[in-house]
């Protein structure tokens, strides 16, 4: 499929195919390349927490307004933004610094230069930090569906469910906010998926 093709593609679906299973490998496929999403200073401010087990699955449907496609879809991904990935320590603020390093984008003596800038842009209060993790991990979660289409795959975004109650129940740690779940697997056979709705044109979107 070209670009275009994976844009009309991606729909976000309600029936799940509960008798066809998601490749593993073919899952770290998807994840990887949807990880290819552009990030702050290249952060990657996001996590994944990867729902497999129907007992897991049944736990989490009962959090998210008892959604049926939560059981039904093979893998349920939840997306957690992560409000301390500005932060010294962090792991993948520290691989980015030695990347750009080794790559010679910068030198050695420039870490407290590039610590400052992390923590002035996106450190400076708690609603910075969230914005920072939340804007990113949205971009990775878009390019992951559209990852996900290009391999065949079918999924549906989801922002309805109790927040507390998933990071409670799954032992997410406090610095991670949670954007939204993603289902993903198989169109249901024999389930009619309807063109996409409206969407605003060029000059719909242009503020006058």
């Amino acid at each position: 499929m070209n670009f275009n093709e994976i844009l009309t593609k991606r729909r976000a679906v309600n029936y799940f195919d509960t008798e066809r299973d998601v490749d593993e490998e073919l899952l770290k496929i998807v994840i990887e390349n949807g990880a290819k999403a552009p990030s702050s200073y290249n952060l990657q401010p996001w996590k994944l927490k990867v729902l497999r087990d129907n007992k897991q699955k049944a736990v989490l449907q009962k959090l998210a307004f008892d959604q049926p496609k939560i059981t039904e879809a093979p893998v349920i991904l939840i997306v957690l933004a992560d409000r301390d990935g500005w932060k010294e320590g962090n792991n993948s603020l520290e691989s980015v610094f030695k990347d750009f390093v080794s790559s010679g984008k910068m030198q050695p003596d420039q870490r407290d230069w590039f610590l400052g800038a992390t923590t002035g842009l996106y450190g400076r209060d708690t609603e910075a930090a969230q914005a920072f993790a939340n804007k990113n991990a949205g971009l990775f979660a878009m390019s992951l569906m559209y990852s996900a289409s290009a391999q065949g795959l079918e999924t549906h975004p989801m922002d309805g469910f109790d927040h507390d109650g998933v990071k409670k129940e799954f032992n997410i740690p406090d610095n991670f906010w949670i954007p939204m779940l993603i289902a993903v697997g198989y169109l249901k056979p024999g389930v009619k998926v309807h063109p996409k709705g409206w969407r605003q044109s060029y000059n719909d979107m242009l503020l006058k």
